[in-house]
C-alpha cells in the first residue's frame, strides 16, 4: 500500500516515513500543496496523511483548499488529517469537506497505524460478497430476517473486523446493545472485554472516577482504589450507551481519551494508555444537538466514523412473529414451563401494534401475557387483556380502529390514551409504553402534545 505524506515540517515527514516503512507501507513525503497535487495527478496513492496548517496559511485555509482539490481528483482515497489539539475545529471542517479521519499532534504511533489500517480496510473492495459475510456472522441473540435488519447485519459483517469507531442510532428498545455486542464478538477483540457504560446514568461529578478510575484518597469518599471503565476495556471494546445524554462539560474529557487513547486516573498524574475500540449508541438526533450547541461537533466526528441505523420494529413487522416465539421459548426455559404456541389471530394482533417501545415493548407484552394467562396456546384475546396502552382493548388485526390510520396517527392516539389513563403522570406513561421519559418527551414534542403533570 502506497501512502502519501503532506507536511511542511521536515522532521514530521522523516518520522512518518520511517514509521510507515517499518510497518510495511510504501511512503512518499512532500512539503507543499503544489508537490502534493503533482503526485495525486501522476500516481494516485492508497491513502493520504495531510497536515492542515502550512507555513503560508496558519488559519488552515490552504489545507482545506488542498483537501477539496484532492477529493476532486481521487474522491475514493481516504485522507487522514493532522492538526494540533487547539485546531480541532479545523479538522472538523476537513471532515465536512470529505476527510476520512483526523489525528492531533503529537500522536501515538500505534494509534495512528491502527487508524491507517482501519481506513484502508474500510475503503478497499471486500473479499466476500455481502451475503457471504452475513452468512458467517455470529449474530448472538439478534433475531429476524427482514430486509431492514439484513442491511444492518451486512454493515456489521463489513466493519466488525476493523477498529473503526461506530455510532449506532435508533429509537429506544430497537436492540442497539445487541448490535454493539455483535460488532465485538465478530471482531479481532472478541477474546478481550466488552465493557458497557450507560452515560445517561453517570453524573457530571462522578464521570472521571467512573470512566478513568481514582486512587485512594483522591477525594473525600475515595476510600479504595477504583479501576475505570477505559482501563477495564483495554484491548477490547467499550460501549458508550446513551452518549447523547452526556453532560457537555464531560464531552471534552471523553474526546481527549478517544483522540489519543490516554487518560489520567484521579489522584495520579501519570498518563496511562489504553487500546480500545469505541462503539456508541443514542436515540437522539446528534446532528440537531450539534446544531443546537449541546453536543460537540468534534466529538460527533470522532465517534461516528461508521453509522449504523437500526429500524424501528414497526418498520420490520415481518420479524415480529419470530421475535414473539423467541421470547416465549426463553420464558419457558427460564421458568420451566411448556412451550407456548400462538394462534394465527394472536400473531396477527401482535404484528399490527404500534410499538412505541419497539422490541423491548414486544418482549414485555409476550412475557407478561404468558405468565398471567397460564395457557399453552395464546389467542388474540389473551394479548388484548394485557395490552394496557388503551382504555379499551385493541381488537385483532383488520379491525376498524386500526384500519385507515397511519403509524404516526396510531402512535399519537396510543400516547393520548395512555396520558388519560395515567392522569398525565409521565413516569407511569413511559413505563406503560415501554420507553424512557426522554423518548416520551420527544414524542410529545413531535405530536405537539402539551401536558400539565
Amino acid at each position: 500500500m502506497y501512502i502519501l505524506i503532506i507536511d511542511d515540517d521536515s522532521s514530521i515527514r522523516s518520522s512518518l516515513s520511517f514509521m510507515l516503512k517499518r510497518a510495511g507501507y510504501e511512503a512518499q513525503a512532500v512539503s507543499s500543496p503544489k508537490e502534493a497535487m503533482e503526485v495525486v495527478r501522476s500516481a494516485a496513492p492508497d491513502l493520504i496523511l495531510m497536515d492542515m496548517n502550512f507555513t503560508l496559511s496558519t488559519t488552515g485555509e490552504e489545507g482545506l483548499i488542498l483537501l477539496k482539490q484532492v477529493k476532486i481528483f481521487i474522491p475514493d482515497v481516504p485522507v487522514i488529517l493532522m492538526t494540533a489539539w487547539g485546531s480541532i475545529q479545523l479538522a472538523v471542517q476537513g471532515m465536512q469537506a470529505g476527510a476520512f479521519d483526523f489525528i492531533t499532534k503529537p500522536w501515538n504511533n500505534a494509534a495512528l497505524l491502527q487508524r491507517i489500517e482501519t481506513a484502508l480496510e474500510l475503503t478497499s473492495a471486500p473479499k466476500e460478497t455481502p451475503q457471504e459475510q452475513t452468512d458467517t456472522l455470529n449474530r448472538g441473540n439478534i433475531i429476524g430476517k427482514s430486509q431492514g435488519l439484513m442491511d444492518v447485519l451486512n454493515t456489521v459483517a463489513r466493519i466488525a473486523k476493523t477498529n473503526a469507531s461506530v455510532l449506532i442510532t435508533g429509537e429506544s428498545g430497537t436492540g442497539k446493545e445487541l448490535i454493539a455486542e455483535a460488532i465485538h464478538i465478530n471482531s479481532q477483540r472478541t477474546k478481550h472485554p466488552f465493557v458497557k457504560v450507560n452515560l445517561g446514568g453517570i453524573s457530571q461529578s462522578l464521570f472521571e472516577s467512573e470512566m478513568f478510575g481514582h486512587k485512594k484518597g483522591a477525594f473525600t469518599d475515595a476510600s479504595t482504589d477504583r479501576v475505570g471503565r477505559f482501563e477495564l476495556a483495554n484491548k477490547g471494546t467499550i460501549f458508550l450507551d446513551e452518549i447523547g445524554d452526556l453532560d457537555p462539560s464531560c464531552q471534552v474529557k471523553l474526546l481527549r481519551v478517544l483522540q489519543d487513547q490516554t487518560f489520567e486516573v484521579l489522584g495520579d498524574s501519570r498518563p496511562r494508555k489504553t487500546d480500545v475500540r469505541v462503539v456508541s449508541a443514542t436515540n437522539a438526533d446528534l446532528r440537531k444537538m450539534v446544531a443546537g450547541h449541546t453536543f460537540r461537533e468534534d466529538l460527533f466526528y470522532r465517534i461516528n466514523l461508521i453509522t449504523v441505523h437500526l429500524p424501528a420494529l414497526r418498520e420490520r413487522r415481518e420479524d415480529i412473529p419470530l421475535l414473539a416465539r423467541h421470547f416465549a421459548d426463553k420464558q419457558a426455559e427460564l421458568n420451566g414451563l411448556p412451550k407456548t404456541e400462538f394462534s394465527s389471530d394472536a400473531l396477527s394482533f401482535l404484528t399490527r401494534l404500534p410499538y412505541s417501545g419497539n422490541i423491548r415493548e414486544l418482549k414485555n407484552l409476550v412475557e407478561r401475557t404468558i405468565l398471567i394467562s397460564g395457557k399453552d396456546r395464546l389467542d388474540a384475546s389473551d394479548f388484548e387483556s394485557q395490552y394496557q396502552y388503551r382504555d379499551e382493548p385493541v381488537k385483532a388485526a383488520g379491525s376498524s380502529n386500526l384500519n385507515g390510520m397511519t403509524l404516526d396517527e396510531i402512535e399519537c392516539q396510543t400516547i393520548l390514551q395512555a396520558l388519560e389513563r395515567y392522569k398525565n403522570n409521565l413516569s407511569q406513561v413511559a413505563t406503560a409504553l415501554g420507553i424512557s421519559r426522554a423518548a416520551l418527551y420527544r414524542r410529545l414534542e413531535k405530536y405537539n402534545i402539551r401536558v400539565n403533570e
